[in-house]
């Protein structure tokens, strides 16, 4: 059985992030069903870099799968703690010899950009049902973006989309998803 974190952020990749294309590399992911989602029971920053390391390891072992999501949904509510989750976690990838070979894209229901107000809309292309760190494959990445024209522009184009849909679209949309289903 699915864990409902995992559902959720499963719809949240196909209803959001696909559907919006605020990735345009991540359908053929999801078509292929090449994207790792793991359940981390962390609630401190030591077990939850851990895991992540884990999860390297395992990207390492497990070459079909192409990225990894890591949810956490007990720990990391509050944005400033998983901030420095995140930090550490960049850190250790380094330290451990992953630099080069994996980079981490990170995800929050309360993210909020340094240049940004709380509730500017632009803020919901990095927000997520859940806490989560993405593993992604530098080499993959960089494959991908040599074959998009302008990916530069990928960022501006979420930006202006995630604006003139508002604010309170995706706070809905988040909600939606993360309404447990009767």
């Amino acid at each position: 059985m699915t864990n409902l974190a995992i559902t959720q952020t499963r719809e949240w990749v196909s209803s959001v992030i696909v559907k919006y294309n605020f990735c345009p590399f991540a359908r053929k992911e999801v078509e292929n069903n090449c994207i790792h989602y793991v359940l981390s029971p962390a609630v401190k920053i030591d077990d939850a870099v851990m895991d992540m390391l884990e999860q390297c390891t395992q990207l390492n072992q497990n070459p079909d799968r192409e990225t990894t999501l890591i949810l956490f949904d007990n720990g990391f509510s509050d944005f400033e703690d998983f901030l420095d989750l995140v930090d550490l976690a960049n850190a250790l990838l380094v330290a451990q010899g992953f630099e080069g070979k994996y980079q981490i894209a990170n995800f929050h229901p309360d993210y909020v950009f340094a240049d940004s107000e709380e509730d500017d809309a632009a803020n919901y292309t990095n927000r997520a049902p859940y806490p989560t760190l993405h593993l992604i494959r530098e080499l993959s990445m960089s494959e991908a973006l040599e074959s998009y024209d302008e990916p530069e522009s990928i960022p501006e184009h979420n930006i202006k989309l995630a604006r003139r849909k508002g604010f309170d679209f995706w706070q809905q949309l988040l909600e939606g998803i993360k309404k447990p289903s009767a």
